[in-house]
């Protein structure tokens, strides 16, 4: 890739912090949109609960790549999360995509980074990016949140939904609450531990996410997870033997429900997903097992 101008939302968040950094490696100029008066040159105020974006800040803009949104194991899920993690994601795109939209010279991309949420729980069956929503709080964020950037499709901008997996990082996200309980020979399965993880390495997620810019064929939604899903257990077991720790305890359906609200059935649902599309687009992996996901992160 020619060295461009990326606009990136969530740039402070583990992904987004990530990318933006393996983006400015290579010489790329990134804005960072926050929600605040831009302070730097770099900056890009945003608030997309007002549905505001300063698009002036866009102008000459190549790419936007759009990861912001409430984390969903954050807090114990109520009602009122729940509504926050919806409208964070709803509105946010919806705010990205009309401003892009309303540029004279838009960007030729948008990156809108979704979730395997979309699917809902599919148990044993494997799935790839042909299959249909899943029921579910979940399911229906992901329709909402995909259907916000019709703006930005409406405008002739190449719109992909990367549909992310549980990304294998220490600094953050699922895995990063992991790591420690792990360490400390106190880890073990969640449940019956039979549910499927569909997770991806943090340097392959940052690189999928440059090749769904790259990438001018690919629009629409794109898995980005590993091409060999696993059980909760066999995670347990990979954790036990990357960090040679014992794996013994068990955390019971019925305590991840009062810990966790709703979001234990998420939890202790099972998601068997695919990258399909990202694997014919020609997409390596560099770390596409478990283990070796595990070891890059430790």
């Amino acid at each position: 890739m020619q060295r461009s101008r990326i606009a990136v939302t969530g740039a402070s968040g583990l992904i987004g912090s990530a990318l933006v950094r393996s983006l400015r490696a290579d010489g790329h100029h990134v804005s960072r949109l926050v929600r605040r008066p831009a302070r730097t040159a770099d900056e890009v105020e945003w608030d997309p609960a007002r549905l505001y974006v300063d698009s002036a800040g866009l102008v000459g803009v190549d790419a936007v790549v759009h990861l912001a949104g409430a984390g969903v194991g954050e807090r114990r899920w109520n009602e009122a999360y729940k509504k926050e993690i919806r409208d964070s994601r709803v509105l946010g795109t919806k705010a990205i995509a009309q401003a892009i939209a309303s540029l004279t010279e838009p960007p030729k991309v948008l990156v809108c980074g979704t979730a395997l949420g979309y699917y809902g729980d599919t148990g044993t069956r494997a799935v790839d990016e042909s299959a249909p929503a899943g029921e579910g709080f979940l399911p229906s964020v992901c329709v909402e949140w995909e259907a916000a950037a019709a703006p930005a499709e409406e405008a002739g901008i190449r719109v992909a939904f990367a549909r992310t997996g549980l990304v294998v990082a220490r600094e953050g996200g699922a895995w990063g609450r992991l790591f420690p309980v792990f360490r400390a020979g106190v880890g073990g399965r969640m449940g019956d531990g039979r549910q499927y993880w569909s997770f991806i390495s943090l340097h392959d997620e940052v690189a999928a996410l440059r090749h769904l810019i790259d990438t001018g064929s690919l629009s629409g939604p794109v898995n980005l997870t590993a091409p060999e899903p696993v059980t909760n257990r066999e995670v347990t077991a990979a954790m036990g033997r990357v960090l040679r720790r014992p794996t013994l305890f068990t955390v019971p359906a019925p305590a991840l429900r009062l810990a966790l609200g709703d979001f234990a059935q998420d939890v202790l649902g099972s998601q068997r997903v695919l990258p399909g599309r990202l694997l014919e687009s020609g997409f390596a992996f560099a770390f596409p097992t478990i283990d070796e996901s595990i070891r890059a992160a430790a």
